[in-house]
């Protein structure tokens, strides 16, 4: 494979990826490969980076994708094998015992030289599990699991502390750094993993399976814990842009009615004529807004993130009321006070909130109710914003009830997270519902950003 097959494969695999990689800079980093040493690995994922990476979230793709096209090494189909020998430092890697080999990786946790080197060995000598018909299976486990260097924090605690006193500053210097190492390795053993896969299977198909999309590109219904804590941290941000572009949308928006007084007034210096009109300062709408959001489990992730990023801007709006519902409706609002403690509002809600009878979600059920308790919560300046997947469980969809409800209100908006592909299939009645209130593909931030700011 040559450097430029190596170029646009790799440019493409980025996009696949999701990182926002347009034909310009692709070709920027074409250029730049002109004016650095091809020879040296580093400068050549530093040019990549630097031409073609936009945001810090999107380096751990990056970087797993760069080693997957210009891998540090190869083996089998690609070039000849690296010979893992004796090394200089520590045992016949190749014929070591394990006792043997997790000493030479206490040294390499310890700050010795030659991580990678070491990892690709173990690899080659653990990680490889037969398949029939002559292939072979690379795993990650069966490395860490005969190796395990998670257990040797206390040897190494030892050696570096040095009687020195325990569960002080130098202990948790210490910690920080073997466990940082620790990382390394299983990162370096997880590199070279992928890599062989890559050589037996092709880099395209291992690459469509070893980089999940950007943070702002998730799917909301298949976020897990961690991605949740980390999307949190998203929301402010990204609430503070929203209000910066409204602001200068509001400035640079129509001008306000024709100030008559102080046209006439400036139109005296000029004998009468009215050779400049001034206008009085506009005076922006700010809508009320009130949320209609399905809790059930199979909508959680996106209820959670939209609520967070709508109380975020809650500046926008004269007045903020939440209604969360499964098979009945409650008023949420409360649980979402300034100043709460985000996760500890969300399980005062699963707990407190009177939003579930029987379990089933029922979008007619929830609306009539909705009408009947919260009704006058809608009104001529009232945006109403709905979240779910539309899927009721074959039950009524109460749709002149919800014709009612958008005809009350000055907007009505529906968010799905659901692929348009799949609305409408099983107990879906998106088209429906999307017929009595505009419904679009909400499934990430970046669909969320894009329509909050239409919305305001």
């Amino acid at each position: 494979m040559s450097l430029l097959d190596r170029h646009v494969g790799f440019v493409h695999a980025l996009r696949t990826a999701g990182l926002p990689v347009s034909l310009a800079e692709g070709l920027d980093a074409a250029r730049a490969l002109r004016v650095i040493d091809l020879a040296e690995r580093e400068s050549l994922r530093a040019a990549y980076a630097s031409t073609l990476v936009k945001r810090p979230s999107h380096r751990p793709g990056f970087d797993t994708l760069f080693d997957l096209w210009f891998p540090a090494s190869t083996t089998g189909l690609y070039g000849p094998r690296p010979k893992d020998g004796p090394d200089a430092a520590g045992p016949d890697l190749e014929t070591a015992a394990v006792p043997e080999l997790r000493d030479r990786l206490a040294e390499l946790l310890l700050g010795a030289d030659g991580m990678n080197e070491f990892a690709r060995a173990m690899v080659e000598r653990f990680g490889r599990q037969p398949a029939g018909l002559g292939r072979q299976n690379w795993f990650s486990y069966s490395v860490l699991r005969a190796l395990s260097p998670e257990t040797l924090m206390a040897r190494l605690l030892a050696e570096m502390l040095a009687g020195q006193e325990r569960g002080g500053l130098a202990e948790k210097v210490a910690r920080q750094r073997i466990g940082e190492n620790t990382r390394r390795f299983e990162d370096a053993v997880s590199t070279d993993v992928r890599r062989r896969i890559a050589e037996d299977s092709g880099i395209e198909r291992i690459a469509r399976s070893a980089v999940r999309p950007p943070l702002e590109q998730l799917d909301f219904l298949r976020v897990t814990k961690a991605d949740l804590s980390r999307l949190r941290r998203e929301v402010q941000p990204l609430a503070r842009r929203l209000a910066a572009r409204l602001t200068v949308k509001h400035r640079l928006g129509q001008r306000g009615r024709l100030d008559f007084r102080r046209t006439v007034r400036a139109s005296l210096s000029s004998g009468g004529v009215p050779l400049t009109t001034f206008n009085k300062p506009r005076r922006p709408h700010k809508p009320e807004l009130v949320i209609l959001c399905d809790t059930s489990d199979s909508v959680a992730s996106f209820a959670h993130f939209t609520l967070l990023l709508t109380y975020a801007l809650r500046e926008q709006f004269t007045k903020v009321r939440a209604f969360g519902f499964v098979d009945t409706v409650d008023e949420i609002t409360r649980f979402f006070v300034p100043g709460a403690d985000v996760a500890e509002s969300m399980t005062r809600l699963a707990k407190e909130a009177d939003m579930v009878r029987f379990g089933r979600t029922n979008y007619g059920n929830a609306l009539e109710r909705f009408a009947e308790r919260y009704g006058d919560a809608i009104g001529p300046k009232t945006s109403l914003l709905i979240l779910g997947d539309a899927r009721s469980n074959y039950q009524p969809p109460a749709l002149e009830t919800l014709r009612r409800l958008s005809r009350e209100a000055r907007h009505a908006y529906w968010l799905n997270p659901e692929p348009v592909s799949q609305w409408d299939t099983g107990d879906s009645v998106a088209t429906a519902y999307g017929q009595v209130v505009p419904m679009h593909e909400c499934r990430n931030v970046v669909q969320l950003a894009a329509f909050i700011e239409e919305l305001a």
